[in-house]
């Protein structure tokens, strides 16, 4: 009687719509015009052959019976237990608060690389400026001059700065920041 059930049709219907591109919309519609009528009835091996469906088998002999989809049979189950409906919803909602969780943990890493990001842009950008003005040499010189850094280390002293805090920029744990 399972399959008698307009639900149960509908949803191997759009099962098969998804799955099955050789799939008889025509004579399915036909079908499903008659399901929940009391003198409608078919069978699987009926089902198949009007529709050409792939969801469900129909075997005779030794070893025969009625095979379905994973997705059909979990169908099947639902439809004959509530109990085990219930169980499926219960271990759905688990799995997703469960994959939520994860996604959680990904996006605040994403948003933290984001942001790194950013502001090794902003370094790039504002602190290491493409041509350094006199103002700009005047203050840098008399920190220097300050930490008493002889006339002719004060280059070579600015240049080894300036290799080592673009070496950190360009290379944090083998990634490249700045291009």
């Amino acid at each position: 009687d399972w399959l008698r059930n307009r639900n149960t049709l509908e949803y191997i219907g759009i099962w098969e719509k998804f799955y099955n591109p050789a799939f008889n919309y025509g004579e399915f519609a036909i079908i499903k015009s008659q399901a929940g009528l009391n003198s409608f009835k078919i069978s699987v091996k009926e089902f198949v052959s009007k529709t050409n469906a792939i969801s469900l088998q129909a075997k005779a002999g030794r070893y025969g019976g009625t095979y379905a989809h994973k997705d059909i049979a979990f169908e099947f189950a639902m439809w004959i237990s509530p109990e085990f409906k219930f169980y499926l919803v219960m271990e759905f909602q688990r799995l997703k608060t469960k994959e939520q969780e994860l996604l959680g943990w990904t996006a605040k890493r994403e948003l933290s690389k984001i942001n790194y990001r950013i502001h090794t842009d902003a370094i790039k950008s504002n602190l290491i400026p493409a041509e350094v003005t006199k103002a700009q040499a005047s203050i840098i010189y008399a920190v220097l001059i300050n930490d008493s850094i002889p006339q002719g280390e004060r280059l070579v002293k600015l240049n080894q700065t300036a290799i080592q805090q673009m070496r950190v920029l360009n290379d944090t744990e083998g990634r490249k920041l700045l291009k």
